[in-house]
């Protein structure tokens, strides 16, 4: 097994590039045994994809956190966790949720700007800042570097344009968040304008992106990391439910479509 601090360096040397490196996001051993064979460089988890393969839709920070200790025992490679808002509203509390991650073997986490309630769903300016604020603070305090990403989550929640998403990143950054990301960028014109406005490098998710844009054309615009949330597991559950409506209707073309046993089989031994 390589250690946490190799992970960490190699993590932090993949957003130096000046090229983007892609992400993808796991949601439990077995898939992230699977994208590690496949030869990605790094993984990061979904939070999406835990709430729903447990059948349900809601979180939490100890299903997270042991979700993130399953996934990151399961591969060499540097993960990042998704701590969607670190299930706190207090900038002290959400901050605590990183050293959590740390020892479940993150090299890199999340904080949202989203509350997580329907009636409220994003946090004002000053306190979203104060939260960032907090979560860097307390990963300067970890044994090795620890890659922060800063998330603006208004264009997912229709609150505020892109210039006051912009506006939040411009904080983010000042206060030293080492990644910014906006889920909801869904043009290559929204993302150019956001990667003209920041210093830092971006990530960009295509989960909600027009699929037709090209790792080429987000390389072109100065991209560094390219994730897809919880599209694969969303792909992987839209796979068994075309294939149960298959059965159901009494038919079995679908077992054309599975995946080899020796292919698991490699995956899970390695």
């Amino acid at each position: 097994m390589i250690d946490q601090q190799s992970k960490a360096n190699a993590f932090c040397s993949l957003h130096e590039q000046d090229k983007p490196f892609l992400i993808p996001n796991p949601w439990d051993a077995g898939s992230a045994k699977l994208l590690t064979n496949l030869g990605f460089e790094a993984l990061a988890t979904t939070s999406l994809g835990v709430s729903v393969s447990d059948g349900s839709l809601d979180t939490s920070a100890k299903r997270v956190l042991d979700n993130l200790k399953a996934i990151c025992a399961a591969t060499d490679l540097p993960v990042n966790a998704d701590l969607e808002n670190c299930f706190a509203d207090e900038p002290a509390a959400a901050a605590s949720m990183f050293p959590r991650a740390y020892e479940a073997g993150a090299v890199g986490a999340s904080i949202e700007d989203a509350t997580g309630r329907r009636e409220n769903p994003i946090y004002e300016f000053n306190q979203a800042v104060e939260r960032v604020h907090a979560a860097i603070e307390i990963t300067k305090t970890l044994p090795q570097p620890f890659t922060l990403t800063a998330r603006a989550e208004g264009l997912l929640y229709d609150i505020g344009d892109l210039e006051e998403i912009i506006k939040r990143l411009h904080a983010f950054e000042e206060l030293g968040a080492d990644v910014l990301y906006a889920p909801g960028l869904r043009t290559i014109e929204e993302m150019k304008v956001v990667m003209n406005a920041v210093c830092k490098p971006v990530n960009i998710v295509m989960g909600f992106a027009d699929p037709d844009i090209t790792l080429a054309q987000l390389a072109e615009i100065g991209v560094r990391r390219i994730s897809i949330g919880g599209g694969l597991s969303r792909v992987a559950l839209n796979a068994m439910m075309v294939a149960a409506r298959e059965m159901k209707a009494g038919k079995f073309s679908f077992v054309r479509d599975m995946i080899s046993t020796k292919e698991m089989g490699d995956a899970f031994r390695s």
